[in-house]
């Protein structure tokens, strides 16, 4: 017996054997595969390194050729007409785009004529005859609308906006996070430094073909003289179709002392504000609610609509005074930014909102999933509120749909008043 127990052991240890010595053999086999693939991958570095090498000497030899042919541009004038004369189709697009840009000085094109609204205006021997006398200065912006419209103050929404907020000492607190896309810039540096000489070249190009063509714009900007600002809209729309031609407006006119930046930013700034206001005044005015819109998402349009109103006008109220004295320096219109002109349409326009926004809580307080938890009627009166504040008061019509919203709250009351007692 213990000669069987023996053998069993060495058969097992012979196996154990065999399955290491196999185990080595695979391992030796991997290791060997392991070392052939770290010599090619040292090889394949060194190549790349190798690679790299040349590439930087021949960007760096790029940039010394590009910084010597610019000071040569510089210097030479003449330099211009061989980078000119060479075939385009081994140029870059940005190379081929200023190559393009080089050509015969731009003829004008007159501005567009106001409707009859010129400060001054020019006899037929081309001089110009005296301008007529300065605008009075602006009256002090007023706070009531009575002018434009008939809006006078309600004292009940003040009273029941109160006597809720009192009751309800839940307040809402709104929050509006303004997030700002953070805008990652990248550039294409060696392109850059490649297409710079070029770059520069055709600016240097404009500079000295289109002289004339940009003198000519300096005196239609400086004698430019507006009353109506749809004149300053179609002369700033002529004056940006006229310096697309060039390849950068702002390289090329930093070359001309005369340029009246001020006054052409000034009309810019002018012209694209109260494009902006007219457009949100006019979508405010005509808005319409749909009553198959679910309840909430109404009233959050509605509310978005007026934020918007609000900040617009406030940022324009902000700045006012400072504004307006300086479009009135530069013959820009500034009349419709007070209360008297688009500022003032637009706190009416608001009342559009409030009456929408009013109607549809009172249909929903009468309609029968009405829960006491909404508890739209001091939503209601808190915007009421909030509008009759920032226009100055209700019209006629506004002032219907503000009682139609309490008759409709009296009634939910009744019928909480009933039930209990049942």
């Amino acid at each position: 017996m213990p000669r069987e127990g023996d053998d069993s052991e060495i058969a097992l240890l012979r196996i154990q054997l065999e399955a290491c010595l196999a185990r080595n053999t695979s391992l030796e086999k991997e290791n060997q595969e392991l070392r052939h693939e770290a010599a090619r991958l040292k090889s394949q570095i060194s190549s790349l390194k190798a690679h790299d090498n040349e590439r930087k000497s021949l960007l760096w030899k790029k940039i010394q050729n590009s910084l010597e042919s610019e000071s040569a541009s510089l210097q030479k004038p003449t330099a211009k007409i061989v980078e000119h004369n060479s075939p385009t189709r081994n140029l870059s697009p940005r190379q081929a785009f200023a190559a393009k840009k080089e050509r015969e000085e731009r003829i004008p094109i007159p501005p567009p004529k106001p409707n009859g609204n010129l400060a001054s205006f020019k006899d037929e021997n081309g001089k110009k005859s005296p301008s007529a006398p300065a605008p009075p200065p602006p009256p002090p912006p007023s706070r009531s609308l009575s002018g434009i419209r008939a809006v006078r103050r309600v004292p009940e929404v003040v009273e029941l906006y109160r006597a809720l907020t009192r009751k309800d000492a839940r307040m809402e607190n709104k929050s509006n996070p303004t997030v700002v896309p953070t805008v990652t810039f990248t550039r294409n540096m060696i392109g850059e430094i490649e297409n710079r000489s070029s770059y520069l070249s055709a600016i240097k190009s404009d500079v000295e073909r289109q002289g004339q063509f940009i003198n000519f714009l300096i005196k239609e900007v400086e004698s430019a003289a507006f009353k109506d600002m749809t004149d300053v809209e179609a002369f700033i729309k002529w004056l940006d179709e006229e310096l697309s031609s060039l390849v950068d407006e702002r390289a090329v006119l930093k070359h001309f002392p005369h340029w009246p930046e001020r006054k052409a930013d000034a009309m810019r700034e002018a012209a694209f504000s109260y494009r902006d206001l007219r457009n949100l005044e006019s979508e405010v005015s005509s808005f319409q609610d749909n009553p198959k819109e679910p309840l909430i998402p109404a009233l959050r349009r509605m509310q978005a609509l007026q934020d918007r109103l609000e900040q617009s006008i406030n940022n324009v109220e902000r700045i006012r005074e400072s504004t307006s004295k300086k479009y009135r320096d530069l013959q820009i219109p500034w009349q419709w930014m007070l209360d008297t002109g688009l500022i003032g349409q637009m706190k009416l326009s608001s009342l559009k909102l409030a009456k929408e926004y009013m109607k549809r809580i009172a249909r929903e307080m009468r309609s029968s999933e009405y829960s006491q938890e909404d508890n739209l009627m001091l939503q209601g009166v808190r915007f009421a509120f909030r509008v009759h504040q920032f226009s100055g008061g209700f019209d006629d019509e506004t002032i219907g749909a503000f009682e139609l919203l309490k008759m409709a709250g009296s009634g939910y009351q009744k019928q909480q008043n009933i039930a209990t007692d049942l």
